[in-house]
């Protein structure tokens, strides 16, 4: 540089600067990650509500024969509460723009859809539902854009 032009630090550079190739942030990306974190919301309540039922109440779900991964309904109950507990708050700070959110909401979505995969005999037509809407969040999550608060 010359002498007798000074360095501008980053921080300072014109704002009509172009983001480098590939790292556009995609509509389908940003609306995704607002829908995965409405979806982690709206699946932690109902794990929620699942779980409060399945606890009270010990007939709420019919009872199968012989299944390799079966639990008593009070255990699912439990499984499904804590879960649905987990899945929601982070699904809040998803929307929040919470750093930590993304990598936790991949991992407890991870551990939503293998519930569902083992829940498949009790609640067929919706474990179908929650594993695509749990995949669909996953992919969400980890393509979604940086720090960009919703709420």
């Amino acid at each position: 540089m010359n002498r007798h032009t000074p360095e501008r630090p980053a921080s300072q550079t014109s704002s009509t600067s172009r983001p480098r190739p590939g790292t556009e942030e995609s509509p389908w990306a940003t609306s995704g990650t607002v829908f995965a974190g409405v979806m982690m919301l709206v699946g932690g309540i109902l794990g929620i509500l699942n779980g409060i039922a399945a606890i009270a109440t010990n007939d709420v779900y019919a009872r199968i024969g012989s299944y390799v991964y079966e639990f008593s309904l009070t255990a699912w109950g439990w499984i499904h509460l804590v879960i649905g507990v987990l899945l929601a708050v982070t699904g809040y700070f998803v929307l929040k723009g919470a750093d930590w959110a993304r990598g936790v909401g991949i991992g407890l979505t991870v551990l939503f859809v293998i519930e569902y995969f083992m829940f498949l005999p009790y609640a067929p037509v919706w474990s179908i539902v929650a594993i695509a809407l749990g995949a669909f969040v996953i992919w969400a999550l980890a393509h979604g854009p940086g720090r960009h608060p919703v709420v």
